[in-house]
């Protein structure tokens, strides 16, 4: 058994996360106990009696979701159960989990980063907002086509923010030029266009205005080689070096998670079973889109 471990981005969480771990398991408590404190308030007691309003909160999102894969994680590489990780992966937020989980950085230095990760890319969504939509049920590149054309259109940004699984794929960027994209996809036979209740256009050329913050502090960070190697979004390949890792931080911030890509270039290094770290099952289900041959699994803190 060849074993990735993929860790979720924003959308997964819920109140409630991680509060059975929390009463049952000390190393989950310590993890939250030391989130805490470095964090100088209570994210566990967010994390499991909300308010949802103040959890889905990109500012505490982002770090509640991070310290809650990271609690299970702990549980993982304790038990013997588990198998090694071959590699591990995650979506979009999710990736400053998997490079703790690789080894590239602690936990202390994952935490300030994905904390400031979200009070960048809130500061970004009020200086200029944007919007994000799902397109269901049709060929990534006719999605592309469809944001090309958009551009073209109004001179403004959109672009594929998330290239999910087949059939998935997440658009973001300016609100005009989303508009006109969302209309060309219809056109070119989307089955299905959700737009996304968020007004951060992630993954997106809007998030510049907090670029150079953001490049800065992931300068500040320690980063070491990993020790697992870990999948990266932007290119759907290995990550070798903290040169290479700090430079696909800081690109991801702005460019498309190529989540399609990545997990299919596990399958071709041998990974057959993916267990997804963290709150709920999106990645597991997306698995299943990408590769039904693929063995899935699930280690939900929430249970």
């Amino acid at each position: 058994m060849n074993t990735a471990y993929l860790f979720p981005g924003q959308g997964s969480q819920h109140v409630g996360m991680g509060q059975a771990l929390y009463a049952q398991q000390p190393r989950a408590r310590a993890v939250f106990d030391q989130a805490d404190e470095l964090l100088g308030f209570s994210l566990s007691a967010l994390c499991f009696d909300g308010p949802e309003a103040d959890l889905t909160d990109t500012v505490n999102q982002q770090p509640a979701l991070f310290t809650a894969s990271m609690a299970a994680w702990a549980i993982i590489q304790a038990e013997e159960a588990w198998p090694p990780a071959r590699a591990v992966a995650g979506h979009s937020m999710g990736e400053l989990s998997a490079l703790v989980a690789a080894g590239s950085m602690s936990f202390a230095a994952g935490l300030r980063l994905v904390r400031r990760r979200g009070e960048l890319m809130k500061a970004a969504g009020e200086t200029e907002p944007g919007a994000m939509a799902a397109i269901l049920g049709l060929d990534t590149d006719l999605v592309a086509s469809a944001c090309v054309q958009a551009n073209a259109e109004t001179n403004r940004p959109v672009q594929i923010a998330n290239d999910n699984c087949p059939g998935q794929v997440v658009i973001s960027g300016d609100k005009l030029a989303l508009e006109k994209a969302v209309a060309a996809a219809k056109i070119a036979g989307a089955r299905k266009v959700v737009i996304l209740p968020i007004t951060i256009a992630a993954h997106s050329p809007l998030m510049a205005t907090v670029a150079g913050e953001f490049a800065l502090a992931v300068d500040q960070t320690p980063i070491n080689p990993p020790h697992t190697p870990i999948v990266g979004n932007l290119t759907g390949r290995f990550l070798h070096t903290p040169e290479e890792i700090r430079a696909e931080l800081t690109g991801q911030l702005s460019g498309g998670v190529r989540w399609t890509d990545s997990m299919r270039f596990l399958r071709s290094q041998g990974v057959d079973t993916f267990v997804e770290v963290g709150p709920g099952d999106v990645l597991t289900k997306l698995m299943k889109r990408i590769d039904r041959q693929a063995t899935r699994k699930t280690f939900d803190p929430a249970g």
